[in-house]
């Protein structure tokens, strides 16, 4: 009686969702990675509703999001869509090497960032590399970054008085920032709408005199706890965590 042999399981295509505002982008990238025989293109989007729109149902693995559209940006895409999807690894790509777009990358968990001059094969080792869990971040370039932030843009003025005028839920929020969080996951640990999270940051980091969430979150890590009578405050974290794709 001859033995019966099981042939191996296909393995899973990588699912791709794309995010470009140039259709030819678009369709150049989706020609691209189509081609390979482990990656499928699962579908695509022009603007950032769209992509918000479209991209969790369609369950990628693998996200590439331009950083620039004309109705935002594509972190804000990452920082929503892994909210939704944590396991989802993006891949930003951008025609500008920008150090502001990179660290605002990293704070929202983005898993690799190449510029639009990439060869093609290796934008496909880049969605491979991401796909498998791995960082596309160098990490030299990561720790220059946040250290070249910290220096710059925290203000001069002692850093107990500036986070004084913050109300003991601003102040909340503003760990929770530091931690990485994003304002989907802030409204569900404090039992908040994800609008009124948006409001309470807009106060904050006006109070603050800072324009972007990553310098407060520079500023949270170098707060001292806050005061002991405030039982809805947390403790401030000790560096601003850096979430990993």
């Amino acid at each position: 009686m001859t033995e019966t042999r099981e042939s191996p399981p296909t393995p899973h295509p990588i699912r791709v969702f794309l995010l470009d505002d140039h259709e030819v982008v678009r369709r150049g990238l989706h020609d691209l990675l189509d081609a390979e025989p482990d990656i499928e293109v699962v579908g695509d989007a022009g603007t950032v509703d769209h992509a918000l729109a479209r991209g969790p149902a369609l369950r990628p693995d693998v996200a590439i999001l331009d950083v620039r559209l004309p109705d935002g940006d594509g972190i804000t895409v990452c920082r929503e869509l892994r909210s939704r999807m944590p396991g989802l690894a993006c891949l930003m790509l951008t025609s500008f090497d920008d150090d502001d777009a990179l660290l605002d990358a990293i704070m929202a968990g983005a898993a690799g960032y190449v510029l639009k001059q990439i060869k093609g094969s290796d934008l496909v080792s880049a969605v491979r590399t991401v796909a498998s869990g791995q960082s596309m971040l160098d990490p030299a370039t990561t720790a220059r970054l946040m250290s070249a932030l910290r220096g710059d843009s925290a203000p001069q003025e002692p850093k107990d008085e500036v986070l004084a005028g913050l109300s003991p839920r601003e102040r909340e929020i503003l760990a929770l920032i530091g931690e990485g969080l994003t304002n989907r996951q802030i409204g569900k640990r404090l039992y908040l709408s994800e609008k009124t999270v948006k409001n309470h940051i807009s106060r904050l980091l006006a109070k603050l005199g800072v324009e972007r969430r990553i310098q407060a979150a520079v500023l949270a890590s170098h707060s001292s706890p806050a005061a002991p009578d405030d039982h809805t405050a947390r403790s401030a974290p000790q560096a601003p965590h850096v979430p990993h794709g």
